[in-house]
């Protein structure tokens, strides 16, 4: 959002106050602001739960590559754990989508159609502005027939402008008058507006990562071997990985 007024001669007469102006300027520029904060942050939403979703397809993917591993074929028990795991990442992806759904449903579309409304909010700034360069247009057409010398034609000239003049003036002065009052008023209301979807987006949060730390508790009861360590699992991983080494197929020349 930018707003770049027009450039046009000044009449001589101050026809907005500048702290009016000021004011205008601070209010709307805190819209422009909430309206970068607001694309930005449904960008990131949306790149959030598609990374969401693409760890889970590729978890999903992962187990399902393994059961048709040739790892599996001769050995029951870790076809056994394997199986498990694909259980348990189909589990995780379907619980996953509910979530990416609920924020997709409470948040991302709560955002999208909040940005729908500052092209509006635009436009009337704009119509604003092109009222206000005709009021300063008129207002010195006005000055300059009333700096000339008072004969007929040009007290005729000077009661034409005035005429066309007043109509602009009331115009601009109840667009500003409205502005004024409604800038403030909506960025207010964007607390009222986003608080429901940030409580949903917890609220998704919290339930997803319950049922993953049950999802993963139950995993975790299926494959794992009691009475190891994390310490011995791995001297045992390396001892096997020594076997290995030694086959004469893998030997260094």
């Amino acid at each position: 959002m930018s707003w770049i007024p027009f450039k046009i001669g000044q009449p001589k007469k101050q026809i907005v106050p500048k702290t009016v102006e000021r004011d205008f300027e601070r209010e709307y520029g805190k819209l422009q602001q909430l309206e970068d904060q607001t694309k930005k942050l449904q960008k990131d939403m949306k790149k959030s739960t598609d990374a969401d979703l693409a760890m889970s397809k590729s978890s999903v993917k992962i187990s399902s590559d393994l059961l048709s591993n040739p790892l599996c074929e001769q050995d029951p028990q870790f076809l056994e754990m394997v199986m498990a795991l694909d259980t348990a990442m189909k589990r995780m992806d379907s619980f996953n989508q509910e979530k990416v759904n609920q924020i997709q449903k409470t948040v991302i579309e709560p955002l999208k159609k909040f940005s729908s409304v500052f092209p509006s909010l635009n436009m009337a700034v704009k119509r604003r502005e092109q009222t206000l360069q005709d009021y300063k247009r008129l207002q010195s057409k006005v000055e300059k027939y009333e700096e000339k010398e008072k004969t007929g034609p040009i007290l005729t000239k000077l009661h034409q402008a005035r005429e066309e003049l007043r109509p602009v003036k009331e115009d601009f002065e109840a667009k500003n008058k409205q502005l004024l009052e409604e800038m403030p008023k909506f960025y207010s209301s964007r607390i009222d507006y986003f608080k429901p979807s940030f409580e949903s987006l917890i609220r998704a949060q919290v339930v997803y990562y319950t049922e993953m730390y049950k999802i993963f508790g139950d995993l975790t009861e299926q494959i794992d071997e009691p009475g190891l360590t994390d310490e011995q699992r791995e001297k045992e991983n390396e001892a096997k990985l020594n076997e290995l080494r030694a086959l004469s197929i893998v030997a260094d020349d």
